[in-house]
């Protein structure tokens, strides 16, 4: 079996793995994770291998480099590999793991070598895999042919949407934050100060994991300032929800509920940055009665600002501009609501030409019993937009369902936002 570098291993091999780069960094002496992080796109991946390997370590804000590896395994494997040379199965085995290398197939090789130099018609896979698209000339096509209808390749209609915002988010300055699946109850309600006998965590409101039932919470000191909180207030000046806190209830497993059981997973983490401003962009999964604007498997998009200044009329005020330039509402309305975990809570509608006023998002300012637990004492403002019924109003779609649909008149004929 013969072995190529992948797109990624050809990076690294030109500009060096993460974790070489990261000790080559610190070498001049330590510096803060912030620092680091504005200074490498693939930082997370640099400081796992570096961590994973003992060179570095953290200390509060600051990375420190323990000593500095005279020579990289990895790093001179994806040389070899690169010239066709054999390298050990255990290093060979790890960047596979890395997705840094791949199997090439000799057949595909041997069927590309057969037309090089003649003319084809269409990019097969194994001519993108194996180059020799490069050493084939392809057949001309005729755009003026009469009789055929061209369908130009783009993007799903929805795809691009969500793309678009997520593009946008980042160049107002958003960092995009990431997270399981597959959730324990502990972060999606638990951490979120929302009540273990709270009705939304009844089976009917939310689905949960058959095998295994179980996963393992997060660090001790964390779920014992979560269980008091929940129990008398801890030291949040609030006196809990009363009751005895089950911790065996708050590992069960179950598919994430809504997008906001990110947020403690980032708020907790000592890669926090204050001030700081994150989002994600997220699949839940929640049982409902299916219709025009409602689904058992939907996207999310939420987040949070954290700073020492904030206050309501900032929250406000960026909902109403992601209202407008996220989704092309053309009028808003705000509304009191009540969500265990935020205090004041809002709502914002946005006017719909064909459904009317359709809700968009439920907002508001995280409670001090959710904050304080996980090391946060900010204010941190916080929203979670339904970003399917946002594509609604942007792409025109009266149907909720039509988003995922598998009509191609709708998929070919849908503007290209």
């Amino acid at each position: 079996m013969h072995y190529v570098l992948t797109e990624e291993g050809r990076n690294y091999l030109k500009n060096g793995l993460p974790e070489k780069r990261l000790a080559e960094m610190l070498v001049s002496g330590p510096r803060t994770l912030a620092d680091v992080r504005r200074s490498m796109n693939d930082f997370s991946i640099a400081l796992q291998w570096a961590k994973k390997h003992g060179w570095v370590r953290i200390e509060g804000e600051k990375l420190l480099l323990l000593h500095k590896p005279a020579k990289i395994q990895e790093q001179d494997a994806l040389e070899r590999i690169y010239k066709g040379d054999q390298v050990t199965e255990s290093v060979l085995a790890l960047l596979l793991s890395r997705n840094l290398v791949e199997k090439e197939h000799e057949d595909a090789r041997q069927r590309s070598k057969h037309i090089e130099g003649t003319e084809v018609t269409n990019l097969t896979e194994d001519l993108i895999k194996t180059g020799a698209w490069k050493k084939v000339k392809l057949r001309s096509y005729n755009v003026e042919a009469v009789g055929k209808r061209i369908h130009i390749g783009k993007r799903q209609p929805y795809n691009k949407f969500l793309l678009e915002v997520r593009r946008k988010l980042v160049e107002m300055g958003f960092r995009e934050m990431a997270g399981p699946a597959v959730e324990l109850e502990f972060w999606n309600f638990d951490a979120l100060y929302q009540a273990q006998n709270h009705p939304s965590r009844d089976w009917t409101e939310t689905y949960s994991m058959k095998n295994p039932v179980y996963g393992r919470l997060p660090d001790a000191r964390l779920v014992d300032a979560v269980r008091k909180t929940h129990e008398s207030g801890w030291k949040t000046g609030s006196t809990g929800w009363q009751y005895s806190w089950d911790e065996q209830r708050a590992a069960r497993l179950m598919p994430r509920a809504h997008d906001t059981a990110i947020s403690p997973r980032t708020l907790s983490s000592p890669t926090l940055e204050i001030p700081g401003k994150y989002f994600q962009i997220v699949r839940c999964y929640r049982p409902d009665v299916i219709d025009a604007t409602h689904g058992v498997e939907f996207n999310q998009m939420g987040g949070f600002v954290v700073a020492e200044d904030l206050d309501f009329r900032d929250l406000l005020g960026l909902l109403k501009q992601f209202a407008f330039e996220l989704g092309g509402a053309e009028d808003v309305k705000f509304y009191a609501d009540y969500y265990p975990f935020v205090e004041p809570g809002v709502q914002i509608s946005a006017k719909h030409p064909e459904l009317g006023w359709i809700e968009l998002a439920g907002a508001g300012i995280f409670r001090e019993e959710l904050t304080k637990p996980l090391g946060v004492d900010a204010p941190v403002i916080a929203w979670g937009f339904g970003i399917d019924r946002l594509a609604m109003l942007k792409l025109g779609v009266q149907d909720i369902r039509y988003l995922f649909s598998q009509n191609l008149e709708w998929l070919r004929n849908a503007a290209v936002i």
